[in-house]
């Protein structure tokens, strides 16, 4: 029975973090949406809004990690990767979830979120340790990235691009097809690793860092 209401609480999130943003959905709004009987059964099972959050990246987060692995994996095993093919680790694993309707909306949306704040949640959710996904994928980007390309975080830049054009993806009703969406991403993940740093901007870094 408790384990009926934990699933319907984390289901309830997922739906209104979907439609309308993680910060947009109180606590008492999940709890009813859940249909939950006890009005602190949110907080029985999950303490809190970062318990609720926890637990959402929890339910997701092994999937997507065994998915990236695998097309690293892949990506190594076919000689020295390019920027498309670890572009396309970078996005295929995630874009995944926009096929699991309310569930994989409210994880795009989430992740999108909590990565696009003024001072982005990371720690733990995608720069995460060596041993994660996006860890490894970072080394393997690292040096293909264009001189002062690392500097002004093209990695992340495309991260956060591809976070938050699938959240907008999945918010997307009637959707269709997203083959074509994702391989465009794929593209545009690729073109923002590859950028080059033009002279203008090198001499602005370069005076920045005191250069």
């Amino acid at each position: 029975m408790a384990t009926d209401v934990r699933q319907r609480l984390l289901a309830a999130a997922e739906r209104l973090f979907a439609e309308r943003g993680v910060d947009a959905v109180s606590l008492r709004e999940i709890n009813a949406a859940s249909g939950a009987r006890n009005t602190s059964a949110l907080q029985y099972h999950f303490g809190d809004r970062h318990g609720v959050i926890a637990a959402v990246l929890a339910k997701h987060r092994p999937e997507v990690e065994a998915r990236r692995h695998a097309l690293l994996d892949e990506a190594v095993a076919n000689g020295d990767p390019d920027l498309r093919s670890l572009a396309s680790a970078l996005v295929r694993p995630a874009a995944a979830k926009l096929a699991e309707g309310d569930a994989g909306a409210g994880y795009l949306q989430l992740v999108a979120d909590l990565i696009n704040r003024p001072r982005p949640v990371i720690d733990g959710l995608l720069l995460d340790d060596d041993e994660g996904s996006i860890g490894r994928w970072r080394e393997l980007v690292g040096p293909l990235l264009p001189p002062g390309g690392a500097e002004l975080h093209h990695r992340f830049t495309a991260i956060q691009l591809v976070h938050t054009e699938l959240a907008r993806r999945a918010r997307r009703t009637p959707r269709g097809d997203d083959r074509l969406f994702v391989g465009n991403l794929v593209d545009l993940a690729a073109a923002v690793l590859a950028t080059p740093v033009s002279d203008e901007t090198r001499r602005l870094l370069e005076a920045r860092d005191g250069g």
